[in-house]
């Protein structure tokens, strides 16, 4: 146990030693938090729209209106013109024309079915769905004060209709900083535990001092465990950091147990410290650390869940994310954080974070190579 705390106490000054990179293993999560936990969103607060209005009646100014005084939609550009109006789409000044025929008005006043016509910027598919459903809604809630407007003026009888009450549980006020932040602390622990545990035992090789290691009684365990504990600690101070910043700054609700948290981030921080430090072994230099290591982090984020849900992925993407450490992280930090889920709601996930540590560990150990 002697030799294990002294080998950290030399892990830690190594560390430190360089005051550049001790600096930014605390200001980076700070900065990290309050740029990217309000910045990455696919909440739409503005869809510039374009009104090609070939009518020019009452109800077509009414409709326009509606869009007007709509928290989503900006009238950016009114024209006459078709060609304009798609040459603004072309050109990216718009996002959504909005195309009303020439007797639109008299139409709604016969009752005849009328139409309209939507030409949405889908090169990016969620901005053109979403834009496409606030377009629907107002336009239903249209067609609803026409038809209120019909029933009243012939006294027909109310139409009987289901009363719809929804409620957001979790996140009543649709906070998308709420959602995010929970897996914003998951890639800052990831890039804690693996890029620069990673790196530091690369980094020994390249100077050499790690052949002084070799050549000593150090049991190979304890030189894995000496490189894993510092930054297991670390990861565990800046989680916390990210935890009192959300709260502080965005107040992010915490409704589970901090414990519990924690619990399973030290779990997930040593399944991927042990990933790093196998992938280490196999890596003569940093750069050589650093591609791989990037290339590995690019999947376990972009596949997690953080952006887009798991369950929307093709089938043989699910099944490589069984392997994916960060995906069960998400879930957790997600579930305990927002839903105040217990180890029993949790345990799958749990479960699962503990195999992948004990089996990259053991890799991490019987890889390393010891010349003594």
């Amino acid at each position: 146990m002697r030799t294990i705390l002294y080998l950290i106490r030399k892990e830690f000054i190594q560390i430190f030693r360089d005051k550049f990179l001790g600096r930014a293993i605390f200001a980076i999560p700070i900065v990290q938090m309050l740029i990217l936990v309000p910045a990455v969103t696919f909440e739409i607060k503005e869809v510039n729209l374009c009104v090609v209005d070939k009518d020019l009646s009452t109800e077509s100014r009414e409709l326009v209106s509606k869009l007007v005084g709509s928290t989503f939609f900006k009238v950016r550009h009114a024209t006459f013109s078709e060609r304009e109006a798609n040459d603004l789409l072309h050109r990216n000044k718009c996002d959504l024309i909005l195309q009303i025929p020439a007797g639109f008005g008299k139409d709604i006043g016969k009752g005849t079915p009328t139409k309209l016509m939507a030409s949405a910027n889908a090169i990016n598919a969620m901005n053109a769905q979403l834009s496409w459903a606030y377009l629907n809604g107002v336009i239903i809630d249209y067609n609803m004060n026409l038809l209120a407007r019909e029933i009243g003026s012939r006294t027909f009888t109310a139409i009987p209709q289901i009363e719809v009450t929804n409620r957001y549980w979790y996140n009543e006020m649709l906070n998308y900083n709420f959602y995010m932040q929970p897996g914003i602390l998951g890639i800052l622990v990831l890039a804690i535990g693996f890029i620069l545990a990673g790196l530091n035992l690369v980094k020994e090789k390249e100077i050499g001092t790690i052949e002084q290691m070799n050549v000593t009684p150090v049991k190979k365990y304890q030189f894995i465990l000496s490189k894993i504990i510092p930054f297991l600690i670390i990861g565990l101070i800046d989680l916390a950091l990210g935890i009192i910043i959300g709260k502080l700054v965005f107040n992010v609700p915490f409704v589970g147990s901090m414990g519990l948290l924690f619990l399973c981030s030290t779990v997930f921080l040593i399944a991927v410290l042990g990933l790093a430090l196998l992938i280490s072994t196999f890596s003569g230099t940093q750069q050589q650390f650093m591609f791989t290591g990037f290339f590995f982090m690019i999947i376990f984020i972009l596949m997690s869940g953080i952006f887009t849900p798991l369950e929307s992925m093709p089938d043989w993407a699910q099944k490589i994310d069984l392997l994916n450490p960060v995906v069960y992280i998400m879930r957790i930090n997600r579930m305990v954080m927002l839903k105040g889920s217990t180890l029993y709601d949790i345990r799958t996930e749990f479960l699962a974070l503990v195999l992948f540590a004990i089996a990259t560990t053991t890799l991490a150990v019987n890889r390393y190579r010891k010349t003594a």
